[in-house]
């Protein structure tokens, strides 16, 4: 019942649907067979959950995941953003924001509903603060350029590929390649994981 409602908000706004996963096994097979450009996931599925096929169809190159949680599932958010995925959803999310974000996250932009924001980053924080991983993971900050630290800093505010090529004079494209680089350079796995990483740091 709630992928047939998802799937009437998405058509309804002229979203192709191309297919639906009961269960997270399914949605990699699927992913793979149809090559969508975004995977609406929800994280708790039965058999492989939604985490493991997020990274499964990440790690592939399949297509952009947005993960859909809900307030009691704090623990998966930051296992999700290392899992790969562009984007976390409120379940509650009203039909215009979702269909924004699908749209976005197939655009290759990252995606985090306000409401989640907050938690997502005290996830993070807590689980860097572990083993002293956090000081690795923002050792390649040193290797970023001043160019790149504006980058990072417009995708830190959670601005849009766009709006950050309008922001510093650059093209779409450039603001891509330069999305790209930050990304291999602090070893994130997503535009997320960069800006939580990014959170507490001095970036001009």
């Amino acid at each position: 019942m709630i992928r047939e409602g998802l799937r009437m908000i998405l058509e309804s706004h002229g979203v192709e649907v191309v297919g639906e996963a009961a269960d997270g096994a399914a949605a990699i097979r699927s992913a793979a067979a149809l090559q969508p450009d975004a995977v609406l996931m929800d994280l708790r599925m039965p058999g492989v959950d939604g985490i493991a096929a997020t990274r499964e169809i990440v790690a592939a190159g399949t297509a952009e995941v947005l993960a859909l949680t809900s307030f009691d599932e704090d623990e998966l958010v930051f296992a999700a953003i290392r899992a790969g995925a562009a984007g976390f959803l409120l379940k509650t999310t009203a039909a215009g924001p979702l269909v924004d974000a699908v749209q976005r996250v197939a655009a290759g932009e990252g995606v985090l509903d306000p409401r989640v924001t907050r938690r997502a980053l005290a996830a993070i924080a807590e689980g860097s603060a572990c083993g002293g991983e956090r000081e690795a993971e923002l050792h390649g900050l040193d290797q970023l350029t001043a160019r790149e630290r504006e980058v990072l800093a417009a995708m830190r505010e959670g601005r849009s590929n766009a709006r950050i090529a309008a922001a510093l004079g650059i093209s779409i494209p450039t603001v891509k390649s330069h999305v790209s680089s930050v990304l291999v350079k602090l070893g994130a796995e997503s535009r997320a994981h960069a800006a939580a990483l990014a959170r507490d740091v001095r970036l001009e």
